[in-house]
């Protein structure tokens, strides 16, 4: 097991150089669904909080009530690896909304992009944009070199 402050930042650096991530959650039955989504990630040297707009469907609003984690899995044909198991909630007020399409808005491509460019995300504080706040309880980070038998260490971390 690793250190959070040893993680965190190998954690952010993969996950932001990948940009998507394989979202899984379950619904109530505990049956899972899978969904691709755009997190950014907000490391301080202390705390790591992950960021996703998106809009809170019926189906999405449903499985977080039933269970309020998430599973991220990041992936790139390097075969570098990172996951997080998160704690996962609703953010509704219009600061949270505004700060993260702000956020992504200023942050440089391809990481960053305009929220606008979805059809119904007309501004932050639309109906059908919501911040969803994402708070890591277990993080792994594996670099595809060490699969390919050329070294390097597979970094984990659990509450």
């Amino acid at each position: 097991m690793n250190e959070f402050t040893e993680i965190a930042p190998a954690f952010v650096e993969m996950a932001h150089r990948i940009v998507w991530a394989s979202a899984a959650s379950v619904d109530a039955q505990g049956r899972p669904r899978s969904r691709v989504l755009h997190p950014i990630w907000q490391w301080d040297g202390t705390h790591l909080i992950g960021w996703v707009g998106t809009s809170p469907t019926p189906t999405k609003r449903a499985h977080l009530q039933a269970s309020p984690y998430l599973s991220l899995n990041y992936w790139a044909t390097n075969h570098d690896t990172c996951v997080a198991e998160c704690r996962a909630s609703w953010a509704f007020d219009a600061e949270t909304r505004t700060m993260l399409w702000n956020l992504f808005a200023n942050t440089p491509e391809p990481l960053g992009y305009n929220p606008s460019i979805i059809p119904a995300w007309t501004s932050p504080t639309c109906d059908a944009f919501v911040a969803l706040r994402l708070e890591p309880w277990r993080l792994r980070v594996m670099p595809g070199s060490l699969l390919l038998g050329q070294g390097g260490k597979i970094l984990t971390w659990q509450e």
